[in-house]
């Protein structure tokens, strides 16, 4: 639960409105003045047509200047942004052949294999002269090579699961896998905030959905009860199957799921837990092995454990581990594995490379440096932010760091002035967030310098002083700020 001044609510409540309402009138006589010109849609309905197409059409466009600025390097601790300009009031984007050399603040670069690696990439510049870039095939037609044998095995080892099996995209692991694993006469019980691959694949499946509130095994528990004595609807039938869904850290939140409390909910109801470990696997843990490691969960208690290989280990694709029964069952039904090209010979090369430096298995410490690294680094920006009065959300350990901003006109002003001064920040806001709660998401790397941090730290405090997104200033009663705040999820 985020707890919101009661009048930065209202202001941020009142600046949409503003937009929502100039927005209606100007299609208002848009549409007045259409009358007036032939319409080239020849009978057919348009196509881009609903509450989406005024969202980005009134709100978004407005501001699409922040998003999606496209780089020119290597995704480092520092790198290049391509300089883009408008002349139609931010409807198009040109790009330039300038660019600004930017701290990156955005990119999942969490243990810094995204860049040059003394192991890593002679070892893939070799696969990609041996394999090519694509196997051009799925695993079950002539996509499946030695290096996916070993990756699979690698990785099952690497979380503590019999087995594995691996996908070429993240966000399609969970899209093509909720959907094998449960159907109609299903019920799935989702966290309120779990990423959109989760809820597009629950939706995919024809299960019905339950939602709990956020990391609250308490409200989970009720959730269950209730609807294992209702049954499903109509016929009142037992389930045939449940499946709680939730993630290691929650992405646009930085906060680390409450795993143990959830794992005694789940076999006290005889559920299955599906884990998505996107951005905690290889970030956290004393041996970057994930939420199990760093809470103490036996990962023998979750059933389902899904993860990607985007963010610690800069390649691409996805994985599930579990028994070795549910992996074969993956493989002869999941359609990422049946259809889909397999992941790249290289991309495999490069986790399999990872995650030996990780291990220690390329002789040397490295990997337990990265990690006491981005766990000292996160915990020490997330300390300095909060000490200068920032609204800042998520659990120490978590490389995801949120400074909420809230208002949408603080949005564009926040991105715009951080990149001035040379610094590259990833805002989220609606649909990725609640409409209220916008924020700046910081991503925090492991090789990230002392400098680089202090940098950071201090055009953000020069930008938040400016902008006046200091919410909590150092030194308030929090208690007292909390009994003029109203709770949002």
């Amino acid at each position: 639960m985020i707890k919101i001044p009661y009048l930065t609510a209202l202001s941020t409540y009142f600046s949409y409105g503003l937009l929502f309402v100039f927005g209606h009138f100007r299609d208002f006589f848009r549409k007045i003045l259409d009358c007036f010109h032939p319409s080239n849609l020849q009978g057919y309905a348009p196509i881009c047509l609903g509450p989406e197409d005024f969202y980005i059409r009134r709100l978004f466009l407005r501001i699409q200047d922040c998003f999606g600025r496209p780089i020119s390097s290597a995704p480092d601790v520092w790198f290049d942004v391509v300089q883009r300009f408008s002349n139609d009031n931010n409807k198009t984007l040109r790009r330039t052949s300038k660019v600004t050399r930017c701290l990156n603040l955005g990119s999942y670069n969490y243990l810094g294999f995204a860049a040059a690696d003394e192991y890593c990439t002679p070892r893939v510049i070799e696969t990609l002269k041996r394999f090519s870039p694509s196997t051009c095939s799925p695993r079950v037609d002539g996509g499946t090579t030695t290096l996916h044998n070993e990756l699979e095995e690698i990785a099952a080892n690497f979380v503590r699961k019999p087995a594995a099996i691996v996908f070429g995209m993240g966000h399609a692991t969970n899209c093509t896998t909720l959907p094998v694993l449960i159907g109609k006469g299903g019920l799935i019980v989702s966290d309120s905030l779990n990423h959109n691959s989760i809820i597009n694949g629950a939706r995919g499946s024809g299960a019905t959905i339950r939602v709990f509130q956020h990391n609250t095994p308490s409200h989970l528990e009720e959730v269950l009860r209730q609807h294992i004595a209702e049954g499903q609807p109509r016929t009142h039938r037992p389930w045939k199957k449940i499946f709680v869904l939730v993630e290691g850290i929650y992405s646009m939140e930085g906060e680390l799921c409450k795993l143990p409390e959830i794992v005694s909910v789940c076999k006290k109801y005889k559920a299955y837990i599906y884990l998505d470990e996107a951005h905690s696997i290889g970030a956290v843990g004393k041996t970057g092995r994930g939420v199990c490691e760093l809470l103490g969960v036996d990962t023998a208690d979750v059933d389902v454990m899904m993860g990607t290989f985007t963010k610690s280990f800069g390649s691409c694709g996805g994985y599930i581990a579990g028994s070795k029964e549910l992996i074969q069952y993956l493989k002869y039904t999941c359609p990422a594995h049946l259809y889909a090209t397999s992941i790249s010979p290289p991309a495999a090369q490069q986790i399999i490379s990872s995650i030996k430096v990780i291990l220690g298995e390329d002789g040397s410490s490295r990997g337990a440096q990265k990690l006491e690294r981005i766990r000292e680094n996160s915990n020490f920006f997330r300390s300095e932010l909060q000490k200068m009065g920032f609204d800042v959300i998520g659990d120490n350990d978590s490389p995801v760091i949120a400074i909420m901003l809230y208002n949408p006109g603080k949005i564009p002003a926040f991105s715009r002035e951080c990149l001035k001064q040379n610094v590259a920040v990833v805002m989220s806001a609606f649909p990725a967030t609640p409409l209220l709660l916008a924020r700046a998401r910081i991503c925090i790397s492991a090789c990230h310098a002392m400098e680089d941090l202090l940098k950071a730290l201090e055009v953000i405090n020069q930008v938040g002083d400016l902008i006046g997104i200091k919410y909590s200033p150092a030194g308030s009663d929090k208690q007292h700020q909390e009994q003029g705040a109203m709770k949002l999820e």
